[in-house]
C-alpha cells in the first residue's frame, strides 16, 4: 500500500479518506463508492468512503471541541486566515480548475470560475470579519445603555450538491468560518474531490484542526448529519424535494436552516429588446454549465412581433455549439453530470413531445463516436411551449429550453410568475419604464435586466422565494444572518432597580 497525503492506492484505485480534525482518516470497515468522470464512463477518479452516522458523530465532536476556542478568536483574525485560504485559491486556480472539470464535467474556463466565486467570497467575507455589527441604541429608562452582538451559532452541517463544488460551499462555509462557527461538510457524491481541495486549502491557510470537517457519503450520511443533535444549523443546496424533507425534520428538532433549491427561471425578450445581446444571453444562460445550474435559463418567452426571427437565430446558433470533454479548451458545453440524471432529461423530452410541444432542435446524443462513452446530449429547444405544459413548469437541470410566444409585456410577466419556483428572471428591454415595472412585478429573488439568469456576485444577496428557497439569503452582508444569531445586552449604571415599561411612565 502506498501512502498519500488525503488518498492511499489498492490495486491502483485511489481510495480518498474523510477529513476529520486536521487528518485524514480511513476506517477499515468502510464501504466506497465511485467517482467517475461523466464525460468518460471509463476514467474513474477513484473511490470515497460511504461514510455512516459514526463517521459523522467522529466530526461533530472534533468541530465541538474545536469551537470552544475559534469563537474566541477576533473576528478580523479569523478573518485574516480566510483571506489567506483566497490567496491560495488564486494560486492553484488553474491546476483545481482541471480537477473539477474531470469529476463533474463543465468546461474549464467554467471551472475557473466557479473557483474566483471562492476567491471572491474569500476577500470578500474576511473583511466583512471587520463589520459584524452590532447596534447600540438609547434606552428608555435613565443611566442604562442597550447593545446588540452577533454570536456564532456552533457546530454547522453544510450539504451542497455537485454543480458548483467550489463557488457553492464556500457561499456557505467561509462566511460561517469567519462568524465563529465550525463545519461538518458533506459535499455531492458527485464531485467530492473538490471538497479534498478546500479541505487542503483551509488547512494550508492555517486554519485550526477540527474547526473545518469533511465527511463523504450519500443520502445516509447527509441525513446522520441533519440527525446529530449537536449540528445546530444545517446548510443546503440541492433538489427542491431533499430540501423539503430536511425542512420539516430540521422544523421537528428545532434546528436552523437554509434551503436554496430548484429554479425555472426565465428569460422574457419584448420587441424593442437588443435581439444579439438578448441571443447571446439566453444561449449562455440555457446552456452554460449544461442547464445545469439552479439559476439556468430554462424558460424564453418571446414576444409574438419578434418571435419566429428570434427562434430562427437560436437554432442557428445552439446547432453549432461545441458539445464534448470540458477538458477539451475548444469545447463549449460538456456533459449531464450522471447516466441517472440523463435518464431524467430524456424523459422529460419525451413528455415534451407527447405535450405537443415543438421540438425544434437537440433532444439526442451527438453522432461523435469519440464521445460515445460520456454523458452528452445535444443543446435542446422546444417551441410552442404553454404554461400548463410539464416542461413549462417543472425543473429538467440539463440543457432543454422551452420558448413560448406572448402578445404583451402584460402576458409576458404573467408566464413568467406562473411557476412554483422563483430564484432568478430576466428581462431584456430598452424601455427603461417597463425595466422598472419588471423588477417589481417579477417573482424572484433575482432579476436582471439586459442580461441573463445567471451571473450572481459574491458582493450580493442570492436566494429566491416560492420553491425556491425558506427566505434566507447566502452572499453579500446577507449571509451572516443566516450563520450569527443575536443576543441583546442591557446595561444598568444607574444603582437602582429600574422596571422597564412600568418605571419609565408617569
Amino acid at each position: 500500500m502506498n501512502h498519500y497525503y488525503n488518498f492511499y492506492v489498492i490495486s491502483s484505485m485511489k481510495k480518498f479518506s474523510n477529513y476529520i480534525n486536521g487528518a485524514w482518516i480511513h476506517r477499515s470497515d468502510s464501504s466506497f463508492f465511485q467517482n467517475i468522470n461523466p464525460a468518460d464512463s471509463l476514467d474513474i477518479i477513484g473511490e470515497f468512503p460511504e461514510s455512516n452516522s459514526s463517521d459523522i458523530d467522529d466530526a461533530v465532536k472534533a468541530a465541538q471541541q474545536a469551537y470552544k476556542q475559534w469563537r474566541l478568536m477576533p473576528a478580523p483574525k479569523r478573518g485574516n486566515i480566510i483571506r489567506k485560504a483566497g490567496d491560495i485559491f488564486e494560486r492553484r486556480k488553474e491546476e483545481l480548475a482541471r480537477i473539477m472539470t474531470r469529476e463533474m464535467g463543465k468546461p474549464v474556463f467554467e471551472t475557473k470560475g466557479d473557483i474566483q466565486e471562492a476567491i471572491d467570497t474569500c476577500y470578500y467575507a474576511a473583511t466583512e470579519g471587520r463589520r459584524l455589527f452590532g447596534y447600540t441604541v438609547p434606552s428608555e429608562m435613565d443611566n442604562k445603555m442597550n447593545l446588540s452582538f452577533r454570536m456564532p451559532i456552533g457546530v454547522c452541517g453544510i450539504i451542497t450538491a455537485w454543480n458548483f463544488p467550489i463557488a457553492v460551499p464556500s457561499w456557505k462555509i467561509i462566511p460561517a468560518l469567519v462568524a465563529g462557527n465550525t463545519i461538518v461538510f458533506k459535499p455531492s457524491e458527485d464531485s467530492p474531490e473538490s471538497a479534498i481541495i478546500f479541505a487542503e486549502i483551509l488547512e494550508e491557510a492555517g486554519l485550526p484542526a477540527g474547526v473545518f470537517n469533511v465527511v463523504f457519503g450519500k443520502g445516509d450520511t447527509g441525513s446522520a448529519l441533519v440527525e446529530h443533535p449537536d449540528v445546530k444549523l444545517i446548510g443546503f443546496t440541492g433538489s427542491t424535494a431533499t430540501g423539503k424533507r430536511i425542512a420539516m425534520r430540521c422544523g421537528e428538532l428545532n434546528k436552523k436552516c437554509s434551503l436554496e433549491m430548484g429554479g425555472k427561471n426565465p428569460q422574457i425578450v419584448l420587441d424593442d429588446a437588443d435581439l444579439d445581446l438578448a441571443l447571446n444571453g439566453v444561449l449562455w444562460g440555457a446552456f452554460g454549465t449544461t442547464g445545469q445550474r439552479c439559476t439556468a435559463t430554462s424558460r424564453l418567452i418571446l414576444h409574438e412581433n419578434i418571435h419566429d426571427e428570434f427562434v430562427q437565430k437560436l437554432q442557428a446558433k445552439a446547432e453549432k455549439l461545441r458539445v464534448g470533454s470540458g477538458l477539451d479548451d475548444t469545447t463549449e458545453m460538456g456533459p449531464v453530470i450522471n447516466t441517472k440524471q440523463f435518464a431524467k432529461i430524456k424523459e422529460y423530452i419525451e413528455i415534451g413531445k407527447n405535450e405537443g410541444a415543438t421540438l425544434l432542435c437537440g433532444g439526442v446524443e451527438p453522432s461523435d463516436e469519440t464521445l460515445k462513452n460520456g454523458n452528452f446530449l445535444l443543446p435542446t429547444i422546444f417551441t410552442n411551449v404553454t404554461p400548463q405544459m410539464r416542461i413549462f413548469n417543472e425543473e429538467i437541470f440539463g440543457p432543454v429550453l422551452s420558448v413560448s410566444k406572448v402578445s404583451s409585456f402584460e402576458q409576458a410577466i404573467e408566464y413568467a410568475n406562473h411557476c412554483a419556483y422563483g430564484l432568478s428572471s430576466s428581462i431584456f428591454t430598452k424601455n427603461v419604464h417597463v425595466a422598472f415595472v419588471a423588477m417589481r412585478e417579477l417573482e424572484a429573488g433575482i432579476t436582471y435586466i439586459n442580461a441573463p439568469t445567471i451571473g450572481a456576485e459574491a458582493h450580493m444577496p442570492f436566494g429566491g422565494i416560492k420553491g425556491t428557497g425558506n427566505g434566507h439569503r447566502e452572499g453579500g452582508w446577507t449571509v451572516f444572518d443566516i450563520f450569527t444569531e443575536w443576543k441583546t445586552v442591557y446595561v444598568d449604571y444607574s444603582g437602582q432597580l429600574q422596571r422597564a415599561q412600568i418605571d419609565n411612565q408617569e
